[in-house]
């Protein structure tokens, strides 16, 4: 899935109780730690490119940062430490393993798939990617569709 699409489902899903900006921020987390840091060192080796990555031209380490921060294990363990001491907080962290439930099913082995238990284990679905228009408009039509709702739920309960 693509990085504004996480975003906005977790403001949408868990950012309500005022916490929006963490929903966001943990919404787009797994993708900014691992595609955020290699846009901006080849933005910053003028190295820009718009084009899909090549996986055999990115260093080993923005691949483990992916395979990590797209696994269940990191996610749990730092939401159950953050959950002990703030569940508001803990709770808009939910985005983050939302982001990973979005992706496992929408990456394809070839590109990225979505090692869901890393590093306990290497398994991966073959999945559709998301830039497949029988995935992208439903997505978008989800995303308008949680948004409507959660517009007049707020409406309604001022």
């Amino acid at each position: 899935m693509d990085t504004i699409s996480h975003t906005l489902w977790g403001k949408g899903l868990f950012g309500y109780r005022g916490h929006g900006k963490f929903a966001i921020f943990f919404g787009a987390m797994p993708d900014l730690c691992s595609f955020g840091l290699l846009f901006f060192i080849n933005f910053f080796n003028n190295d820009f490119n718009t084009l899909a990555p090549n996986p055999y031209e990115i260093p080993r380490w923005i691949i483990f940062n992916y395979d990590f921060t797209h696994s269940f294990i990191p996610a749990a363990i730092a939401i159950y430490f953050v959950n002990r001491y703030n569940k508001e907080i803990a709770f808009s962290m939910l985005a983050w393993p939302f982001h990973i439930l979005l992706d496992f099913p929408f990456h394809t082995k070839s590109y990225f798939p979505t090692k869901l238990f890393y590093p306990l284990t290497d398994f991966s679905f073959d999945g559709i990617h998301w830039s497949n228009p029988e995935v992208w408009f439903p997505n978008v039509a989800g995303i308008i569709i949680l948004f409507l709702y959660r517009y007049r739920y707020s409406k309604a309960t001022k």
